[in-house]
């Protein structure tokens, strides 16, 4: 069987979609192949369209590849914000919310995590991502919270933590999706693993001195 034998067309195309049609044939192929192991013309043929079409929204397949990842950080950030949901009931308890939701993305949404996070794609730099700055703006939000117990003189620097919180949650999530955790048959899921290093990491700050002790809001 070859690959377009096996592959599954997107949504129909209509007149209007062509741009979504071509990022869900992208997103497709990306779970399939990778984000270096297709073409634009591929990602034509997946989507039903002529081999000239995508060219009306990409310039090549860099171009295709940016827009999936900014269009993934549009969701990550919604995805972000409606956990931490301002801190409510309590910073600790949204801060558990936040992390259960940023693994649930990675998870769901394999491909656009992937383009995200993934270097060297384009040889240009890339422009920066509102959207990835919002999300990472949720984490600082998250951080400032979860640190307002502590006296001024011995808080961390809060964008350094949202880097360091933002770092594990990436490791866990990526240990998982390569598959490397359940092939060792860890016996607890990334969840489990994410709770319990952000809460020996919040005890190291000293903002918990128990696991059960939260941060009041």
């Amino acid at each position: 069987m070859s690959p377009s034998d096996r592959w599954r067309r997107p949504h129909s195309y209509h007149h209007g979609n062509l741009k979504e049609v071509l990022l869900e044939a992208a997103r497709k192929l990306i779970e399939q192949y990778g984000p270096a192991g297709f073409s634009l013309t591929e990602a034509a043929r997946l989507a039903g369209v002529s081999p000239a079409a995508p060219y009306r929204h990409f310039r090549d397949r860099d171009a295709l590849l940016a827009e999936v990842a900014r269009s993934g950080f549009e969701r990550f950030a919604a995805r972000l914000d409606k956990a931490w949901n301002n801190g409510i009931p309590t910073p600790l308890s949204a801060f558990e919310h936040l992390g259960r939701a940023y693994l649930a993305f990675a998870r769901e949404e394999p491909a656009s995590y992937t383009v995200m996070f993934e270097t060297g794609l384009a040889e240009a730099p890339r422009e920066p991502m509102p959207a990835a700055e919002r999300a990472f703006d949720v984490l600082q939000q998250a951080a400032t919270a979860l640190c307002r117990q502590l006296p001024e003189s011995e808080r961390p620097p809060i964008k350094l933590m949202s880097l360091h919180i933002w770092a594990i949650s990436h490791g866990v999530a990526t240990l998982f999706a390569q598959g490397e955790l359940q092939a060792q048959k860890i016996p607890m899921n990334p969840e489990e693993i994410l709770e319990s290093a952000m809460l020996i990491y919040l005890k190291g700050l000293g903002i918990l001195t128990d696991t059960k002790q939260a941060p009041s809001s």
